[in-house]
């Protein structure tokens, strides 16, 4: 059984990244994996804008975007103590040591390199929702 399985699929999901096709490959993984509701912002400061309406249980953002980077996104949204526990799942071209960490440090729940296959998110997402 995976912790995947105990997991409300409904749960709202906020998919942050500047490129459509991005976030349409990130939404199929989800989608795959049986979640339904799923949001999209094309960079940070659309995302902390939709969080405010929303209710989100799950952020899966990219690292490089413009206007707010994916890394001060992770940052705001540990700093507020309503979105503070919200698992956050880095999505990255970036595999350096120091974004790894550097991640870590900010709260991280988890990190993927892209490119990363549908059953990369599955694991990435157990482990995530295992921990919690």
């Amino acid at each position: 059984m995976s912790a995947l399985d105990s997991v409300d699929k409904n749960m709202p999901i906020l998919v942050v990244d500047d490129f459509a096709t991005m976030r349409k490959v990130v939404k199929n993984c989800l989608r795959n994996l049986g979640f339904t509701n799923i949001t999209e912002a094309e960079d940070g400061q659309k995302a902390l804008e939709k969080m405010k309406t929303g209710d989100f249980q799950l952020i899966v953002s990219d690292w490089n975007m413009p206007n707010m980077m994916g890394i001060d996104l992770l940052r705001a949204v540990r700093s507020d103590p309503t979105f503070a526990k919200i698992p956050f799942l880095m999505v990255t071209a970036e595999a350096q040591k120091e974004n790894v960490l550097e991640a870590a440090k900010a709260g991280v729940s988890n990190y993927i390199i892209k490119p990363f296959t549908p059953e990369q998110m599955q694991s990435k997402l157990e482990a995530v929702f295992t921990r919690r």
